[in-house]
C-alpha cells in the first residue's frame, strides 16, 4: 500500500476531530477532557469516509459530458466529440429500419466496413478515468435495414 492514502486520511483526521470536538461541546456531551477522547470515535470513521467521497466525487466529475440530440451538422463538423450525440442516436432508435443508404445520407461516408452487415462511426474518446481508446458507434443490418445500434470502445 503506497503512503499517500494514510497521509491523506491524516491531513482529513485532523479538522474533523476538531469539527466532532466542536459538535460534541455544542450538544454539551462529556466533560471537557473526555469530549477529546469522544471526539476520535467519529475521527476514526469519518475519515476514511470523507476520502472515499472526496475520491468518489473526483471519478464522477471527470467521468461526467454533456449529452446532447442528434444534429447532423454538428455530427459532421464535431468528429472528435460524436459521443455526445450517440446515446440520443440509441435511445431513440433513429437509425432503425434505415438502409444503408439513408444512414450514410444521415450520418456521413466515413464509416468502417465489418461486411455487409455492419459498419461502425467513429465518436472520439469518451471522457473517464482510464479511457485510453475512442468509442465507436455500431450499427448492424440485416436483409438491408438497420435493426441493432450500438456504441463500444475500441
Amino acid at each position: 500500500m503506497s503512503l499517500e492514502v494514510p497521509i491523506i486520511i491524516l491531513i482529513l483526521a485532523v479538522p474533523i476531530y476538531f469539527l466532532s470536538k466542536w459538535i460534541l461541546k455544542k450538544l454539551k456531551l462529556g466533560s471537557k477532557k473526555s469530549r477529546k477522547y469522544l471526539a476520535i470515535i467519529p475521527t476514526l470513521i469519518l475519515s476514511p469516509l470523507t476520502y472515499v467521497g472526496i475520491i468518489m466525487i473526483w471519478w464522477v466529475s471527470i467521468s461526467y459530458y454533456p449529452k446532447k440530440d442528434f444534429n447532423k451538422q454538428e455530427w459532421e463538423t464535431n468528429i472528435e466529440e460524436r459521443y455526445i450525440m450517440s446515446e440520443n442516436i440509441i435511445d431513440s432508435e433513429i437509425l432503425i429500419g434505415k438502409t444503408k443508404k439513408e444512414v450514410i445520407e444521415l450520418l456521413g461516408s466515413d464509416y468502417y466496413t465489418y461486411g455487409e452487415e455492419h459498419i461502425s462511426y467513429y465518436l472520439g474518446f469518451v471522457p473517464g478515468i482510464v479511457n485510453i481508446d475512442p468509442d465507436v458507434l455500431d450499427i448492424y443490418f440485416e436483409n438491408g435495414k438497420v435493426i441493432k445500434v450500438s456504441q463500444h470502445e475500441t
